[in-house]
């Protein structure tokens, strides 16, 4: 791991850069991503970069926050409006190209992207019969990052066991007040987290893709939302009825967050920046131990290709698209204005342009956090399913259920069973 972040992938042969034809012709790209103000501002800057060296083309930016860009980019395919290089997520290939059509088929720019940059594991991730339907940006995986000033205000060690992890939430409301909490869990982390916690237990997935049902029995789900409302009744986390006085919006940018008083989050390690920069001292947030059962044999941590770039199958200008990637994931002038805001690049040469430049280092915690994760027991798969949208909003609806007293955790694992087979039966088509 010293020498190269890609040492989780088996790296393939080295091969001389693509020549990039330069078009006379005058073209306009739509370029559409999601990201907080740091990941915005860098990316700009590597735009700008873009047109000065190719002034022939032209890119308009289209870029959101989180919420809603998903709704946003399936209404536009269904129309055929959508951008013609966009920031995909490794689960919307289910969703959006289930026969492998649904985005431009990157083999047919083999040179110009250089694919050759890339693991074939991890392309093999972004494939769909036969056809590469993405580049893999980085890779992402679920980890716990801790506000070190609040935690030391508290006097509270960082967990390394789940019981321990239990036992930090009366510190917190003791030493601190009821506003303080050791950590928060948005919809998603929630899921994964119990995932991994029930996991690291039976060593069982959470679903069954043969059968396109849940795995776990009655009685493994219910265990799994008793030890969600243990974490909300020891003050560990907030409960839903407590997060949703907040309003809706990303975790990290709310007050709470800002001042301190949430003390930690389970997110991805490519969240690093972004939920760093929120804070009064950003080198306070940094990466705790993961929290493992005595005798876990697996952390059961989610690991997988994290962001990635698709061209539209729809774009007029597929040349042109490529030399965009190429120029974002594998030249200097693309590279280094972004450097580690998508997470530490799986191109090689990318990830040379951030070494030599001092940017991409094995202690930096986005780094740090694939080094630890590649040091535990961690075996299971990942499954695309878990972040279907509609899945998790479900696994919410149960939490909530529960939360507001509207549902016992038997009736609110139960009803879950039974909505849950039927979606996945529905989305696994």
């Amino acid at each position: 791991m010293k020498k190269s972040v890609l040492l989780m992938l088996a790296c393939c042969g080295f091969s001389a850069m693509p020549i990039l034809a330069h078009s006379a012709e005058q073209v306009e790209l739509r370029f559409a991503w999601w990201g907080g103000k740091a990941r915005n501002q860098a990316t700009m800057k590597a735009l700008e970069a873009f047109q000065a060296k190719y002034p022939n083309i032209k890119v308009k930016a289209e870029y959101t926050g989180w919420d809603g860009f998903y709704p946003r980019l399936t209404t536009q395919m269904n129309s055929n409006t959508e951008a013609d290089v966009i920031q995909t997520n490794w689960n919307w290939l289910t969703l959006l190209s289930k026969k492998g059509d649904g985005f431009y088929d990157l083999n047919k720019l083999s040179q110009p992207l250089g694919l050759d940059q890339y693991p074939p594991e991890a392309l093999a991730t972004t494939t769909v019969n036969g056809k590469i339907n993405a580049i893999p940006i980085s890779s992402n995986v679920m980890l716990f990052f801790y506000n070190a000033a609040t935690w030391k205000k508290a006097g509270v060690e960082f967990p390394k066991t789940w019981d321990e992890l239990l036992a930090t939430g009366p510190v917190f409301k003791e030493k601190l007040g009821d506003n303080y909490y050791p950590l928060i869990l948005s919809e998603q982390d929630a899921l994964l987290m119990l995932r991994s916690y029930m996991y690291q237990k039976n060593q069982k997935e959470m679903i069954d893709e043969k059968t396109k049902k849940i795995a776990w029995s009655h009685e493994e789900l219910v265990e799994a939302l008793t030890f969600y409302r243990k974490l909300a009744d020891n003050h560990v986390i907030p409960d839903t009825k407590a997060m949703a006085s907040f309003g809706k919006g990303v975790n990290y940018e709310m007050k709470p967050w800002i001042n301190g008083e949430w003390g930690g989050v389970y997110n991805w390690n490519v969240l690093y920046t972004a939920e760093s920069q929120n804070l009064k001292n950003p080198s306070d947030l940094v990466m705790g131990p993961y929290p493992m059962h005595k005798d876990a044999k697996d952390a059961g941590q989610f690991r997988k290709t994290a962001l990635m770039y698709s061209i539209s199958r729809n774009t007029r200008h597929p040349q042109e698209a490529a030399q965009l990637l190429h120029f974002l994931m594998s030249e200097s002038e693309g590279v280094l204005p972004v450097g580690l805001e998508r997470g530490a690049p799986l191109s090689r040469d990318g990830e040379k342009i951030l070494r030599d430049a001092g940017i991409l280092k094995d202690e930096d915690p986005v780094i740090a956090g694939l080094i630890q994760s590649t040091s535990m027991p961690n075996k299971s798969t990942a499954s695309p399913y878990l972040e279907d949208p509609q899945f998790g909003a479900l696994f919410t609806a149960a939490r909530e259920s529960i939360d507001h007293g509207k549902a016992s955790i038997d009736e609110a694992a139960t009803t879950f069973e039974e909505q849950a087979n039927r979606i996945l039966r529905r989305i696994m088509r």
